[in-house]
């Protein structure tokens, strides 16, 4: 985009801010632990230094809706892993319905479909959306999926790291004896997956997944897809990020793909800070992402102190970088197929937008660069909310 010239920085920001107070944000991707919804983890006002996210963060920042994840790490892939999974997710699917439904009910609403949001987001309250990552959830049991439906699940992320039953990951799993590829791409259950999760009105969504399972999921779903954290491999050449082929078959598909402000997806990050985080992880135990969310509350405020320490020494990106992986996006695969995900408390957070009571600070930098109202709206959420009414209509 072209920058559009300001009086002055006061002028910019008076502009952005007038922009984001009318426009509806929605964030596709923010995870949660497993003691959110807890003492440990208020959804209201969490601990300082203990999330990214919470509803007065929300307020503060000016964002209107959030996907909350139930996320379950890849395991097993027995009776024993299933089962495991299985558990990890309702135990999330509970937590997230403790705060819409117990606990702060007169803030924050569920939303389950499209036009929900934008009613909850009329009536002044936050909007809670649903969001499953990794099919490993599913176990070999596709009625599951009926389930997690019926509980306000609107996307399934088939993939996480590791390959699972449905499809190859984009990042195999050293640990549980991935090869490089183990299926060539979408399995027999994983296009029964998708065509279930079209019948339901439940978004497919490709972040994690290996290209060739990305382009089956694309090629197999009746529906629009998402990626709902991903960046792009234009900018930035990461395994997690999306290529050009990728990104143009999303567009081709009517879909979305959801720029992830994630500091490892934008640029190459320094020898001495990737040195510093694998020391760290290791001192702390942390072999993957279900180690950290297993945490004690000491540790993770300990595992935040450090990471602050490495931050100040080796910056992370900032919202700029962010920023140019959506230029990307939006000039290859147009305006209308292009949004914004945190991936808070996942890894996600830059310098800039490192927890949602900064999130006027992306609003800034798209004004800086020269987007109208009009494509800030989009890009905001317009153009996922637009996906999620076509695949609820294809639903219906």
């Amino acid at each position: 985009m072209t920058p559009v010239p300001a009086d002055s920085d006061s002028d910019l920001l008076a502009r952005a801010r007038a922009i984001h107070a009318r426009v509806l944000t929605v964030d596709t991707h923010v995870d949660i632990p497993p003691d959110f919804g807890t003492e440990t983890y208020d959804p209201r006002e969490a601990k300082r230094g203990r999330g990214q996210i919470d509803l007065v963060g929300m307020e503060h920042g000016g964002l209107d809706a959030v996907f909350f994840i139930v996320y379950v790490g890849q395991g097993e892939r027995d009776a024993a892993g299933y089962a495991r999974a299985m558990a990890d997710a309702f135990a999330k699917f509970a937590a997230i319905r403790r705060m819409t439904d117990v606990q702060y009910p007169e803030a924050i609403s569920l939303a389950r479909s499209a036009a929900d949001v934008r009613r909850i987001h009329g009536e002044g309250r936050l909007a809670a959306l649903i969001g499953i990552e990794n099919g490993h959830a599913l176990g070999r049991d596709l009625r599951l999926l009926d389930t997690y439906f019926d509980l306000g699940a609107r996307y399934l992320g088939l993939l996480h790291n590791g390959h699972n039953d449905l499809g190859d990951s984009a990042v195999p799993y050293p640990r549980l004896k991935d090869t490089p590829a183990e299926h060539g791409g979408l399995t027999d259950f994983g296009r029964a997956t998708v065509a279930r999760a079209n019948d339901l009105g439940i978004m497919v969504d490709v972040s994690h997944a290996a290209m060739t399972t990305a382009l089956d999921a694309i090629r197999a779903s009746r529906a629009p897809v998402i990626a709902s954290h991903s960046s792009v491999k234009g900018v930035y050449d990461h395994p997690r990020n999306l290529s050009d082929e990728a990104l143009t078959a999303i567009r081709d598909n009517g879909g979305v793909a959801q720029m992830v402000a994630f500091d490892a997806y934008l640029r190459p990050v320094s020898g001495e800070r990737q040195a510093a985080l694998r020391a760290l992880r290791t001192e702390m135990g942390i072999k993957g992402f279900a180690d950290f969310q297993r945490l004690s509350d000491g540790k993770r405020e300990a595992w935040h102190a450090r990471r602050q320490e490495i931050d100040r020494e080796w910056p992370k990106a900032s919202v700029k970088d962010f920023a140019d992986h959506i230029d990307y996006a939006v000039n290859l695969a147009g305006i209308d197929h292009v949004g914004i995900a945190s991936d808070f408390n996942g890894g996600g957070g830059i310098a800039g937008w490192d927890n949602a009571r900064d999130t006027l600070n992306v609003t800034v930098e798209l004004v800086r660069r020269g987007y109208g109202e009009d494509q800030i709206a989009l890009l905001w959420g317009g153009n996922l909310l637009r996906v999620m009414e076509a695949v609820e209509g294809l639903s219906a």
